[in-house]
């Protein structure tokens, strides 16, 4: 489940609200064993993925680096490369 989490600092472009939400998401499913809640827990991991959400995005904006900004298109590039050679799809589309 926290493969899913990307990591979101120092990208051009900078990360977007949606993306922020998706990773704060995945965090709080992982702490908390719930993939889908029941009514009774939804309104509480609703507040988490909030507030995680808002943390993010404060951590995001506090950060700073003398690094480059990556390019978005070249990392999924270089990540689809790891995985075809991990899972031996090279052949594969």
């Amino acid at each position: 489940m926290c493969r899913n989490i990307k990591t979101l600092f120092n990208f051009d472009p900078p990360a977007t609200t949606d993306e922020i939400y998706a990773a704060s998401l995945q965090y709080v499913r992982k702490v908390s064993g719930f993939n889908k809640p029941s009514k009774a827990n939804e309104d509480a991991i609703h507040l988490a993925v909030e507030e995680v959400a808002i943390a993010t995005q404060k951590l995001l904006n506090t950060l700073v680096t003398n690094a480059e900004p990556r390019n978005r298109e070249i990392e999924a590039e270089r990540a689809r490369a790891r995985n075809a050679k991990r899972f031996g799809l090279e052949n594969q589309e």
